[in-house]
């Protein structure tokens, strides 16, 4: 079995913004031959998340304003009492509404390969969210299964 690591990186936008990565992983199996086998996502940041759902400009609006109305920016938490937190940076934002809704959603995804495709649905795509920009972020990316043999 092959195992091949892989990082992504995203130049986000500011406040809430979802990237649609699908293409970036479609690029990146090209080079593996993997036949089947999966696809490990994994994000590698407290407040951004990953979903597999339909990349659609309006329901992605609707998304953020679900996640807005379940952590709101102006709501009261303790994470935010900077003065009340030990060894935290100068510069150390107020978003504890951004690792709430990191929360609510997931860190990582499995997606199957299947004779060398993702074995995503029709409407499926690949969701980065971001939940606290502008900010560089990683995303760590696992191929691993059978590579295609002549």
């Amino acid at each position: 079995m092959l195992i091949i690591n892989k990082i992504i990186e995203v130049e986000t936008a500011p406040g809430i913004s979802i990237y649609n990565i699908t293409p970036q992983i479609l690029e990146q199996l090209k080079f593996t031959n993997i036949q089947n086998g999966q696809v490990l996502l994994f994000s590698q940041h407290t407040t951004t998340a990953l979903a597999i759902n339909e990349n659609e400009e309006r329901l992605l609006e609707d998304v953020k304003v679900h996640l807005r109305k379940l952590a709101p920016e102006s709501g009261k938490y303790l994470h935010n009492d900077l003065h009340l937190r030990l060894n935290i940076p100068p510069d150390e934002p107020m978003n504890a509404h951004s690792h709430l809704m990191a929360m609510m959603l997931s860190t990582s995804e499995v997606i199957p390969i299947v004779e060398g495709r993702l074995a995503l649905g029709t409407y499926q795509s690949i969701l980065f969210f971001e939940l606290d920009g502008p900010r560089k972020r990683t995303l760590f990316v696992q191929f691993s299964g059978e590579v295609k043999t002549s």
